[in-house]
């Protein structure tokens, strides 16, 4: 028992040496400075998208100070460990927000920076008007991801469950625009879902108003893919909820020919009241 007790002992010695040390870094720890930072945001990508996430990042963002760079003042910054940078990336056909945190492993490009977390924002041919809509809620979703894997391990390393878990998605009237069902859905399976009186599937435009009027107790759906997918690239299939523009759902899988780039039966069967 003696020995027992001396070896544990002996291990959280040695836990606590190597954390004094800088040693051991969870993701939670290497958070915990973000408040403190400044964020840059980086005006990177096609002039639509950059004008407005300057607008988003004015509106929603309030965890950090924050100033806006080109790309070229984030090569020469990024290796510094005084900021965090909130960048639009591409990848894969996709257009992606990343917020990344500065310091010298930089110096080897933006793949061996610290990813705190990536969310998808349009098709890498360009943002449209339809991508904007959500824009906001986007920049938000990576606000609160960050604050909450600051406080929590479990937050910091399950990000997808995070999401998942942090509001009702039942009991809501929910939304889908027509363009963002998948092409593999058949009609035996929009038979199917026709029979839920509190899932409207909208033409794009109308379930998007939904979104922008924050209508109470609703959840709107938002698909993003490539413009030109091919099978074994990503689909993103988001749920926000309408009057706090909060993400509550997201979903990342592959596309395949019998899945397609879209909502699927299996992805809306279980929604609304």
């Amino acid at each position: 028992m003696m020995k027992r007790t001396t070896s544990i002992l002996l291990s959280l010695l040695l836990s606590l040496s190597l954390m004094a040390q800088g040693q051991v870094s969870t993701r939670k720890y290497r958070l915990s400075d973000f408040s403190d930072k400044m964020t840059k945001v980086v005006m990177s990508g096609d002039a639509v998208l950059c004008n407005a996430l300057k607008q988003e990042v004015v509106n929603v963002w309030t965890s950090t100070t924050f100033e806006f760079c080109s790309l070229e003042q984030f090569e020469k910054l990024k290796t510094s460990d005084k900021y965090y940078f909130l960048i639009p990336v591409e990848s894969e056909g996709l257009m992606l927000l990343t917020l990344v945190k500065g310091g010298p492993q930089a110096q080897k490009g933006i793949s061996d920076m610290h990813e705190v977390i990536t969310l998808p924002v349009s098709s890498a041919l360009g943002t449209s008007s339809r991508d904007l809509v959500y824009l906001g809620g986007i920049v938000q979703a990576i606000q609160d991801f960050t604050l909450a894997a600051m406080k929590s391990e479990k937050a910091a390393y399950l990000m997808g469950a995070w999401f998942n878990t942090r509001g009702k998605v039942k009991g809501k009237e929910v939304y889908v625009a027509q363009e963002d069902l998948s092409s593999a859905m058949k009609e035996k399976d929009l038979q199917k879902l026709s029979k839920n009186p509190s899932l409207h599937i909208l033409p794009a435009q109308q379930a998007d108003e939904r979104y922008q009027d924050f209508t109470p107790d609703a959840l709107v759906g938002y698909v993003v893919a490539p413009a030109l997918p091919e099978a074994g690239q990503l689909c993103y299939k988001l749920f926000f909820e309408a009057d706090t523009h909060r993400l509550c759902r997201l979903e990342k899988e592959k596309i395949t020919d019998n899945k397609g780039e879209g909502f699927l039966l299996s992805d809306l069967a279980g929604l609304g009241k």
